[in-house]
């Protein structure tokens, strides 16, 4: 069984991936670092270059490929992966897919600082670019969700081993 982590832009996903990995001895897939070294430039330049459709389309295939691959491993998803739901029915098929949330002004605190994150819409303000995107993509991870760990307030390690409370109860791990 994978644990497969969503959740929007900044809600802890790599972070607490790693964490995951390291506390539970296994591999760790991150579709970002996936894509990345798939096409060779950062995801910045491949939006720059050639859209979110590329990236997109790369990332699709990672998660055919990895969705097949993986067995019990941790999966960090970027925060649009929920936006082509044939990549929910893949992952679906051999994990348990977690969704971290957060409040959107805590996000928008956690990524201002980072320059990296190429813009998902053009022409709004950081504000409205990232209000619209959260609440269009909110009834995608509640839905694709098995579970839903909040992680406004905790440190990444807490919701590490709250996840990993919640496997074992369910009998996932």
């Amino acid at each position: 069984m994978n644990i497969v982590l969503i959740g929007y832009r900044g809600t802890g996903k790599s972070v607490i991936s790693r964490i995951l990995a390291d506390t539970l001895h296994c591999h760790r897939y991150s579709f970002d670092e996936e894509v990345i070294r798939q096409v060779g430039k950062s995801i910045s330049e491949i939006v720059e270059q050639n859209g979110w459709s590329k990236f997109r389309e790369v990332e699709r295939e990672v998660v055919k490929r990895v969705s097949f691959e993986a067995r019990n491993s941790v999966i960090d998803c970027g925060g649009g992966v929920i936006i082509d739901e044939r990549n929910i029915v893949d992952l679906k098929k051999n994990s348990k897919i977690v969704l971290l949330t957060s409040s959107l002004e805590k996000i928008m605190q956690r990524i201002s600082l980072d320059s990296k994150r190429p813009p998902l819409k053009e022409g709004l303000s950081f504000e409205e670019e990232h209000r619209q995107t959260f609440n269009e993509r909110l009834s995608k991870y509640n839905a694709a969700a098995d579970c839903i760990f909040e992680t406004t307030y905790l440190k990444p390690r807490e919701i590490s081993l709250m996840i990993i409370g919640h496997f074992k109860k369910k009998g996932w791990i």
